[in-house]
């Protein structure tokens, strides 16, 4: 019976909660662009366009250089490469539609291997924070304990 409540309780969880994301200096959603969290990515949103700066482990600004990044969009047997344009913070990428995934491959430089991140661009509000789910300020269940 125990058992069969905890499990209740995780399911109701997943199901109900919201995402509860680590954001950035600037409260954009941040992408892991490393194995060992020495580089991140800090996506925002201005007008028809994601914004992605490069942070290093302390969240501090990355000079651009070498970087390169790969996005795309779409189903996973039909996906759409999206046009990536660098500044002088980082990264530009057009906007997804609501619900779809954003998946960026980004290199330090072109020897590199390169790392994918993620990122579901889900517009709902969250209830708590009235910010969209995909930089909600609430933090995960587990993590209000």
């Amino acid at each position: 019976m125990k058992t069969k409540l905890i499990l209740l309780s995780l399911i109701a969880s997943i199901t109900f909660g919201h995402e509860g994301v680590e954001l950035g200096p600037n409260k954009g959603r941040i992408l892991e662009f490393s194995k060992n969290e020495t580089m991140h990515g800090e996506v925002t949103v201005k007008g028809d366009k994601f914004h992605i700066a490069l942070l290093d482990k302390d969240m501090k600004p990355v000079a651009m250089a070498e970087q390169t990044l790969t996005a795309t969009t779409g189903e996973r047997d039909k996906p759409t490469k999206l046009t990536v344009e660098k500044d002088a913070k980082g990264f530009v990428v057009p906007v997804v539609k609501a619900g779809e995934w954003l998946i960026l491959q980004y290199k330090d430089s072109a020897k590199a291997k390169a790392i994918t991140a993620r990122l579901e661009y889900n517009t709902a509000i969250c209830e708590e924070c009235k910010k969209a789910e995909w930089v909600c300020e609430c933090k995960k269940a587990d993590e209000k304990k």
